[in-house]
């Protein structure tokens, strides 16, 4: 007897993998913004700090609250389609043979194996052979609100607390340049962390994710210097 071996595929790992990537880099990016546009008003290190802890608390349940109302959309969308599928396998079969037939017709097949792979398949488990290859809703890829909001949560607080963390040891005179430098380091990092794994490129990767980081630093770090500046008139 033969055995099959099961393979592991990069795409089994894209629902924590974007909602990981995306809760570090928005961790790491709006922390360390909102330290340097603080700073660069010039307010008082304990102040800084405060603000850098506020903005990771909230940031975190921001991306919570955001990832599972998101996430629950596709659901609720997912799910309503299944149910139509459902329905339409109830009331019209043969129809819905033919259906999947033709998307197996699409797909290379001639029309004889086409229509015995539709038969097979719906023998064995109509709703989720239409789920799959009509819908592209499968085990690997479908929605799950509550891992994605857990995921988006912590992996935002692990990011955050690098900047924060950077800004209560750095000497104060020198605080943004410590967080600008440190945070590039840290976003370089995961960009390269996310390449990896996804098995893209590294040098896209990284440059990608360091690039929007600076634009953002150097965007909020200017607009506190300007708050600065006009308070100071």
């Amino acid at each position: 007897m033969t055995t099959v071996h099961r393979e592991t595929h990069r795409t089994h790992r894209i629902g924590w993998l974007r909602a990981a990537v995306l809760g570090a880099n928005d961790g790491i990016i709006s922390t360390a913004s909102l330290i340097l546009g603080v700073a660069a008003a010039n307010a008082s290190h304990a102040s800084i700090l405060v603000a850098g802890g506020a903005g990771l608390m909230a940031g975190a349940m921001s991306m919570a609250a955001g990832e599972y109302v998101s996430v629950s959309s596709q659901a609720d969308t997912e799910r309503a389609d299944i149910e139509r599928e459902r329905l339409e396998l109830a009331h019209n079969e043969s129809h819905e043979r033919a259906e999947l037939a033709a998307i197996y017709v699409s797909r290379g097949l001639d029309r004889d194996l086409a229509g015995q792979v539709a038969d097979q398949l719906m023998a064995h488990d109509a709703l989720a052979a239409h789920a799959r290859d009509e819908l592209g809703i499968s085990e690997v890829l479908n929605a799950r609100p509550v891992q994605a909001a857990m995921t988006s949560a912590a992996t935002f607080a692990a990011g955050a607390v690098l900047p924060l963390a950077t800004a209560l040891l750095a000497p104060p005179g020198a605080l943004a340049w410590w967080v600008a430098a440190a945070s590039l380091v840290f976003l370089a990092a995961l960009g390269a962390l996310a390449a990896r794994t996804g098995g893209a490129s590294l040098v896209v990767g990284t440059a990608r994710v360091a690039f929007w980081g600076a634009l953002a630093m150097g965007v909020t770090a200017g607009v506190g210097a300007l708050f600065h500046a006009g308070a100071g008139v």
